[in-house]
Order: structure tokens, then C-alpha cells, then sequence
């Protein structure tokens, strides 16, 4: 079989290259500091991923961040996978992820998302109140100033008038979207979708099919669907699983992603997790790729160190071989 090796693990495994999509790297949540992010990113960059990903929560600024990493990584593309548009405004965004991508001669994609209630209110002190006209209307400015057009927005939420001063190549827009208004509004006016907490049951019956359809009413392109899928090599799958519950018991939590894990039927984030042998994750990427992902973005949901290096191990066989 074509795109096929056996290598150190005993069994054929699928490479990257069969899947016919792209795949990236995802850097986690918890990056710290910035020679993480830049020992990470060139990883990703040397084994053959064809993007690396940084999301933001309370760790390092990755817009920041990646700008630091760009010559270190000097032909992959690095994206966000997202930045919060609470605390944000759409003007100072756009400026920034312009600079970004001066820094990253055209390689940069600004992941985004509304975020949570929890989020906008408890941490930000930000209203909840009709996040998708929020977002709709925040798209409305970022993404002209993104593409290096002026933004003349006057919203219910959101007032932006510039014109940015930042040469560089257009900034791809992303927004991560799980219910229809977002599916609609990240169809209609962005690229595409990162998802999260969500199985390919739900994309090839939810995500794609509404997505597609707004990309198309809009007269837009393909979109893109990006799903982070968490991986662990493990000869013992439930143990790997139950470590990771207590982590991922918040995502759970929270309504959006419990709507995915309800229609995937799945109780628990942690089912989704893909840990086994090579050959059994690749099997389940191959199943995302059949529901529709256009980019896969791993993530290394690993106990220890040794987990860690061998699913490390097998990421770099199979974007690499």
C-alpha cells in the first residue's frame, strides 16, 4: 500500500501524506514561555507537520509568541487556535496580527473565537449578551483590516473606523464555531472553523455540511475545517483516558462542547481522546478526514515523559514517512 511503513512499531501505519489533508501541530494550552513555543515549533517544522498551532488561555501572548517563532519554523504555516475576542478589540487585533504576519512572510492564520460565558463575564467583567451579533459584528471589522481594507463598522456591540498602516500579505481569519449561527457566520465571512471536543460523527452530520453550505451562499471557497484531536501512543488506552479525565472534565462543563459530545454521544471529552497503538490512531484520523476535516491538529494528551516521547516518536513517523 502506498504511504504505508512499519518502522520501529511492528505494524503498517498510515502516513499523513494518504490522508490527503494537512497537519498540524497543536501547542497546548499551558505554554508558559517562549523558548517552548520556539523549541515546539521548530520540532514541527524539522519532522514535516505542515503547521503549528498556539492557543491562549493564560500562558504567553501567542500572537507574541509566534511572531518569535517564525524564522524557527521558516516554511510551515503557525496559526492561532484561538484567541479569546473578549479583552481583544477588533482594531487592535488586526494591527496586531498584521505585525504578525510582516514577521512571518505570509505564513500567519489568525484562529479566533467568541470563547465562553464563564470566560466573558467571571474573568473579562465583559457582557455574554447576544454573542453571535457580537461576533458577526467583530468579524465585520477584523476581517477587512486583516485583508488590509479599512473597517467602517457601527455595531449594537462593536464601532470600528480605521485604516491600518502594516504592509504585509492578507491575514486568513478562522473562527471556531460549533453551533449553526457560529457555523453560519464562520462559513459566511472567514475561511473556515477550528473545532474542538467534537467527533467525526458530528462533523460529517453537523459541522461540514452547514459550513459548506454558508461558504457557498456567500460565493466563498472551500472552507476550512480544523479539528484538534488529542493522540497518545499506550498499550493501555483507559489508563491514559482516566489521567486525562480531570483536565478535561471542564470542557465537559461547558455548554457549547457538551452540545458536541451529546450529538457525537459521547459522556466524556476523554472518549475522543485517540490513544492506542500507531496504527489505531491512524485508523482514527482516517475517520476524521472521511467526515470532512480538511486540517488535522494533533495534540500529545500523554501522562508522563515516556508517553510523551514515544507519541512524539510516532507523530514525526507518520508526517514524515
Amino acid at each position: 500500500m502506498a504511504h504505508v511503513v512499519a518502522a520501529a512499531y511492528g505494524e503498517p501505519m498510515i502516513t499523513a501524506a494518504a490522508l490527503g489533508v494537512r497537519t498540524g501541530l497543536s501547542g497546548g494550552t499551558e505554554m508558559s514561555d517562549i523558548a517552548a513555543v520556539r523549541r515546539d515549533a521548530t520540532w514541527a517544522s524539522e519532522v514535516g507537520f505542515d503547521s503549528f498551532w498556539l492557543s491562549h488561555i493564560a500562558g504567553v501572548d501567542p500572537l507574541v509568541a509566534l511572531a518569535a517563532a517564525a524564522a524557527d519554523a521558516p516554511t510551515i504555516e503557525l496559526g492561532t487556535s484561538v484567541v479569546a475576542t473578549v479583552g481583544r478589540h477588533p482594531i487592535a487585533l488586526a494591527q496586531l496580527a498584521r505585525t504578525v504576519q510582516q514577521a512571518c512572510a505570509g505564513r500567519f492564520t489568525l484562529g479566533i473565537g467568541p470563547s465562553h460565558q464563564i470566560v466573558a463575564e467571571a474573568l473579562y467583567g465583559e457582557s455574554w449578551d447576544r454573542p453571535a451579533e457580537r461576533t458577526r459584528e467583530y468579524l465585520e471589522a477584523l476581517v477587512p483590516l486583516c485583508d488590509g481594507q479599512p473597517a467602517s463598522v457601527n455595531g449594537n456591540q462593536v464601532t470600528a473606523h480605521m485604516t491600518l498602516n502594516v504592509p504585509c500579505e492578507p491575514v486568513p481569519v478562522v473562527l471556531a464555531a460549533l453551533g449553526p449561527r457560529m457555523l453560519e457566520l464562520a462559513g459566511r465571512l472567514t475561511a473556515g472553523t477550528h473545532v474542538g471536543q467534537t467527533g467525526p460523527k458530528t462533523i460529517a452530520s453537523h459541522t461540514a455540511p452547514l459550513l459548506r453550505a454558508a461558504a457557498a451562499d456567500a460565493g466563498r471557497p472551500e472552507p476550512r475545517i480544523i479539528a484538534l484531536i488529542g493522540v497518545c501512543v499506550a498499550d493501555d488506552p483507559d489508563a491514559v483516558r482516566r489521567a486525562a479525565a480531570t483536565g478535561a472534565a471542564s470542557y465537559g462543563a461547558l455548554p457549547s462542547y457538551r452540545a458536541m459530545l451529546d450529538r457525537e454521544g459521547v459522556a466524556d471529552p476523554t472518549e475522543l481522546l485517540l490513544a492506542g497503538s500507531p496504527s489505531q490512531i491512524a485508523d482514527g484520523l482516517a475517520g476524521y478526514v472521511d467526515a470532512g476535516v480538511t486540517d488535522l491538529r494533533l495534540g500529545v494528551m500523554a501522562p508522563d515523559d515516556a508517553h510523551r516521547q514515544t507519541t512524539h516518536d510516532m507523530l514525526a513517523e507518520f508526517v514524515g514517512g
